[in-house]
């Protein structure tokens, strides 16, 4: 099998530079950066297209030894809704392809594009370059849409068709779950033989089970509180409304319970929240507080601090979130959808809940209050199950799915 020594990606959605949770920013960044640093430690060079989003971004910078994230004029040098991002795939592709020439006599031997938009940009480019494209979806507008039916517009046309055209050109596509790849295969038509299943991973040196009571010191947290947290982007789809719905109930029922909850985050997307008012008008501005997000560092913090992590989620390729407060020792309480079955072992490491109701989170959260021993147990099998995931072995499956590309590309080529 041919070896794959360096990788063009292309992140037009987002660079992974951004902080996670703030604006567009998440785990997608969270994902691109990590796996880049690994695939350079084990050996293969990663080059990262974005778009500038800014006037004082060099044209490139050193992220790491063998890992260069270039930032490329495309549209205007500020940020911008995703939801705009289509209008510019155009310029995208035409400043990615004035410097194809430095990658096709650079050694690249595969692209791999991350979200349809820059999908889409790759299928052109690999084209260009004649190599192959790897594609990871993220997340996928099908399966947005049957999810999401009474929480906001459905995902626009331009944007199914081009996640179909990725689909049918790319040469292979990575799945975070099980569940991923067959929605690939019964929403999109994908071939099943094309599809690697590659779940992500957890830093382990930052992510790491420690003292609650040192955490919540450094966070100024009380000792004897119930302390909730929820951590990502403040939009319908990530669900923080039904927390704070839940909360509004389990106070009501359960004034005895000494609540805090945490929401760290901002605002993002066309479905994004205003959530202040929801916690206002719940009654709830002493027991539910927002924050900014956090370094990762800092994250590991909050969730150590926590009693409980939650997931609310309306759709989820993955959820990193779930692998991070597991890999602290913190249980999680997650929606039963998406990737989140299989990030999350049910009744081992944490629980999962079925449907988006008030009463069914209130009365999940208010079973982990009563049961403590129950609780410490699921976060001890968290802190064990989240060892399975570090982000070497993605980086390693990943290299695998390269080489799989190129072997197959190049057959296809010589014939």
């Amino acid at each position: 099998m041919p070896p794959v020594r360096r990788v063009a990606m292309l992140s037009l959605h987002t660079s992974p530079l951004e902080q996670p949770g703030a604006g567009d920013a998440g785990g997608m960044n969270v994902y691109v950066r990590s796996v880049a640093l690994e695939l350079a430690r084990v050996g293969v060079e990663v080059d990262i297209f974005t778009r500038r989003t800014g006037e004082e971004r060099p044209s490139w910078e050193e992220m790491a030894d063998g890992v260069r994230v270039h930032h490329l004029a495309a549209g205007p040098p500020h940020r911008i809704p995703k939801e705009a991002l289509p209008q510019l795939t155009g310029t995208f592709t035409a400043a990615l392809t004035e410097v194809a020439g430095a990658l096709a006599g650079g050694g690249v031997d595969v692209l791999h594009s991350h979200y349809w938009v820059s999908g889409t940009v790759g299928l052109t480019v690999a084209r260009k370059l004649k190599l192959p494209l790897v594609h990871s979806m993220h997340t996928m507008a099908k399966v947005k849409n049957l999810r999401m039916k009474n929480l906001g517009t459905a995902e626009p046309p331009v944007r199914v068709s081009g996640e179909q055209a990725v689909v049918s050109g790319a040469a292979r596509l990575i799945a975070n779950t099980s569940t991923e790849a067959s929605e690939l295969e019964s929403l999109y038509g994908a071939h099943a033989e094309r599809i690697d299943v590659v779940a992500p991973g957890v830093d382990l040196e930052t992510f790491n089970p420690g003292s609650r009571e040192i955490s919540r010191s450094l966070l100024q947290f009380p000792q004897r509180s119930f302390h909730v947290v929820f951590a990502g982007r403040i939009q319908k789809l990530k669900g923080p409304q039904v927390l704070v719905a839940a909360v509004r109930e389990l106070v009501e029922r359960r004034p005895d319970i000494p609540l805090t909850v945490s929401i760290l985050g901002s605002r993002s997307g066309s479905d994004a929240l205003k959530l202040q008012p929801l916690i206002d008008d719940a009654g709830l501005h002493d027991i539910v507080r927002l924050y900014p997000p956090v370094k990762a560092a800092q994250l590991a913090h909050w969730f150590r601090a926590a009693d409980v992590v939650v997931m609310p989620s309306f759709s989820e390729s993955f959820g990193l979130v779930a692998l991070e407060a597991q890999a602290c020792g913190t249980p999680v309480l997650a929606a039963n959808v998406g990737g989140l079955p299989q990030a999350v072992s049910d009744g081992r490491t944490g629980l999962l809940v079925e449907g988006h109701s008030a009463g069914g989170w209130s009365a999940a959260l208010e079973r982990l209050f009563d049961d403590t021993p129950y609780r410490e147990a699921l976060g001890r099998g968290a802190a064990v199950h989240a060892l399975a995931f570090g982000w070497q072995r993605t980086a390693l499956l990943t290299a695998q799915s390269y080489r799989t590309a190129v072997e197959r590309f190049s057959s296809i080529a010589a014939r």
